[in-house]
């Protein structure tokens, strides 16, 4: 049987340090079909000359499609990335992490004998600016998650309201998933909640327990600002994306999805040193995350004042 093409998805911005590690785990992978898709999203470092010597170095050794233009940030990358690719199955990668051997293979195998599902997602290691390994499980070690929630479909819908454990280039998709679920919402800066909560709605979110990326924690980080205001702006970002998905869910999921509005915002309430409004928050919370222990449905007033 002929092996699926599988095109991988590298949008780069300002990586110089580490796109060369990125491409260079494209072509470590033995996975027999794959094509690279690159675009260069706007660098102002030399990103794209990295690129263009990558490229002449191993000119023939794989199938390039490369686009250099202005930056229009992540989302809108990913779905321009999405439609030159040719490939059944579309990798995501970032620029500044690297794919590990095997991870193709594990991922493809998966969603062939899982036909219902659209994505799977695997685990990650964790490594420094100098490939120094700071975690053996990204999902573990740097989220603290509880990987046997990820065992069935209601514990991957719980994982990815309560609790997304998932960072780095894990997902691999079927092209058919973005006209299932849409593709990235552009003007996003945190995008990837707002997808996968769309894929878990559905049901067709799948995972292995298999270390496919690197991911590389650095001090461009877009989750490790420091800055308040940024940090709050992204948190309001993460809310509105949490009740305008509200809907695509029912029962005790949407109740935990109310309940993770009420902790986004007592998030916002600490950094805003409202205390008031923290313990309102909280309280709003904890009454929410039981009710969805329990199985019984939120009050409307939680919906009214989230």
């Amino acid at each position: 049987m002929n092996a699926p093409l599988v095109s991988i998805l590298i949008p780069a911005f300002n990586h110089e340090r580490f796109v060369r590690r990125c491409l260079d785990s494209v072509l470590d992978d033995p996975w027999p079909a794959k094509e690279l898709v690159i675009i260069d999203d706007g660098s102002t470092d030399a990103t794209g000359e990295r690129i263009a010597a990558w490229m002449a170095e191993h000119e023939g050794e794989i199938p390039v499609r490369i686009r250099r233009r202005p930056n229009r940030g992540v989302a809108a990358t990913l779905n321009e990335l999405a439609a030159l690719a040719q490939g059944e199955f579309l990798r995501l990668g970032a620029s500044d992490d690297y794919f590990l051997p095997g991870g193709l293979q594990a991922q493809v195998r998966y969603l062939q004998a899982h036909p219902h599902k659209q994505a799977v997602v695997g685990d990650s290691i964790v490594v420094d600016p100098q490939d120094r390994l700071l975690h053996n499980s990204g999902m573990c070690g740097l989220h603290r998650a509880d990987k046997r929630l990820y065992r069935s479909d209601a514990g991957i819908r719980r994982a990815v309201i309560g609790q997304w454990a998932v960072g780095g280039p894990v997902a691999l998709l079927r092209r058919g998933a973005l006209e299932r679920v849409g593709g990235w919402s552009e003007g996003l800066r945190i995008d990837d909640w707002d997808f996968f909560l769309r894929l878990a709605a559905r049901d067709a979110l799948g995972f292995i327990d298999v270390r496919v990326c690197a991911y590389r924690v650095h001090e461009g980080n877009l989750s490790k600002t420091r800055h308040v205001a940024t940090r709050v702006m992204h948190l309001n970002e993460s809310r509105r994306v949490a009740m305008r998905r509200a809907a695509l869910f029912e029962g005790t999921d949407r109740t935990l999805l109310r309940a993770q509005v009420h902790y986004i915002r007592a998030k916002i309430a600490f950094l805003r040193r409202r205390p008031l409004a923290l313990a309102r928050h909280m309280a709003a919370y904890l009454t929410l995350a039981a009710l969805a222990r329990t199985g019984l449905p939120s009050p409307p007033i939680f919906a009214r004042h989230a």
